[in-house]
């Protein structure tokens, strides 16, 4: 499953803070990374978070799309969306 993300690095703390609406009517989670935006660093410390928040071994949570940026496409192998919700504590729309 695809999981979209709005990553903001260099955070106190790494945490996921909850879901918020883009501007093209998509749920997006809001992660905080305390990794700083150099060589991948917030990237991989952001699909470590989501693999422990869902459950899952770090090797089937990737950056899919938007590695440069802040809005990300992050691919979940092997996960749907409904024990994604459930580990997430929100509904998926879409």
């Amino acid at each position: 499953m695809i999981l979209h993300v709005r990553l903001t690095p260099r955070a106190a703390a790494d945490r996921v803070e909850g879901w918020e609406t883009d501007p093209a009517g998509r749920p997006v989670l809001r992660v905080r990374v305390r990794a700083a935006p150099v060589d991948g660093a917030a990237n991989a410390a952001l699909e470590a978070l989501l693999a422990r928040a869902l459950g899952v071994a770090a090797a089937r949570v990737r950056v899919a799309r938007g590695g440069q940026s802040r809005l990300k496409a992050v691919e979940i192998e092997g996960l749907d969306p409904a024990a994604c919700a459930a580990a997430l504590g929100a509904p998926l729309a879409g």
